[in-house]
């Protein structure tokens, strides 16, 4: 059985690898530190995004990263606040990157 880490240090660890590859990232949605769910915004600043959310296959037990919604930024927007609606704990990172980098398919990161 693997440790589970918290919502937060998953956060600050993500944060500061986002930070190392001069990634610009910022928390729009504090969620709860410990057991929240954590969804990935990225926009390349031309008015599009889409947003991940982690996905657990029962199947096979293997955790993922799957897209949730993509568009016109203010469509995934909308749909980030009716997952807030539902999940008030919920985590929300935006990543801005021009090249649509986000790093989650990265080792320790993408499982």
């Amino acid at each position: 059985m693997s440790a589970r880490v918290t919502a937060d240090f998953w956060v600050r660890a993500y944060l500061r690898r986002l930070e190392l590859a001069g990634i610009p990232a910022f928390v729009t949605a504090h969620g709860d530190a410990t057991a929240g769910a954590v969804l990935v915004k990225q926009t390349p600043l031309d008015g599009t995004a889409r947003a991940f959310q982690r996905s657990f296959d029962l199947m096979s037990g293997a955790r993922a990263w799957v897209m949730m919604a993509e568009g016109p930024e203010r469509e995934v927007d909308a749909a980030i606040a009716r997952q807030r609606g539902f999940d008030p704990d919920l985590w929300v990172i935006e990543v801005e990157d021009r090249a649509g980098r986000h790093l989650l398919e990265q080792e320790g990161l993408a499982e």
